[in-house]
């Protein structure tokens, strides 16, 4: 598998994304697609194109943005499960508490070096690494399979990678396999 540079970041490069996660996936036989969404918008294409896979949208939590603000879309929710796909809402791997800390004190936080060093890779990968965390901390995907991983960098997807997902806990057990697309920054 030749990994795909795409020129630029963001979501003119979603529907390639998800067309070479889906490939991918038949070629392996990985039957758990992970698809990070903030509205629910890239959530409903993805459901669309992995109907009869396991698929796990994972959106921002409440409050991500805003006090008591979920931006994820109730109507993109129910057409993603309508279509036999899974939303994930909850705390983000690299955030929570200790995001409240760098907040209150004005510090750098473990899990923010290690969200900055993942970055050097891109965006859309940092992202595609917390939600494997984050799916298996919800228990929606299994740290014994191989799954696909689709993230972006702001709006819609530019990056999938075949990875094993870890609990949070169990960080350094996450093993990438294979980087199927990115932006080359």
């Amino acid at each position: 598998m030749q990994t795909t540079y795409f020129k630029t970041t963001g979501p003119a490069n979603t529907t390639r994304t998800l067309i070479l996660a889906r490939k991918r996936a038949r070629a392996l036989g990985i039957k758990t697609i992970l698809v990070a969404s903030t509205s629910g918008a890239t959530g409903v294409l993805a459901a669309k194109a992995f109907k009869g896979k396991n698929l796990v949208v994972v959106s921002h939590s409440t409050g991500f943005k805003e006090k008591d603000h979920q931006q994820f879309k109730e109507k993109h929710r129910r057409e993603i499960e309508r279509l036999g796909g899974k939303v994930l809402t909850c705390q983000h791997a690299f955030g929570g508490i200790n995001r409240a800390v760098r907040r209150k004190f004005n510090t750098t936080e473990l899990d923010e070096l290690i969200a900055h060093t993942l970055r050097s890779l891109g965006q859309g990968f940092k992202v595609g690494v917390e939600i494997a965390l984050m799916a298996a901390d919800g228990g929606l995907v299994s740290t014994k399979e191989e799954a696909i991983a689709v993230g972006g960098s702001d709006s819609g997807a530019d990056t999938a990678i075949v990875l094993t997902p870890a609990n949070a806990q169990d960080f350094f057990d996450l093993k990438i396999h294979e980087i199927l697309c990115k932006p080359r920054l």
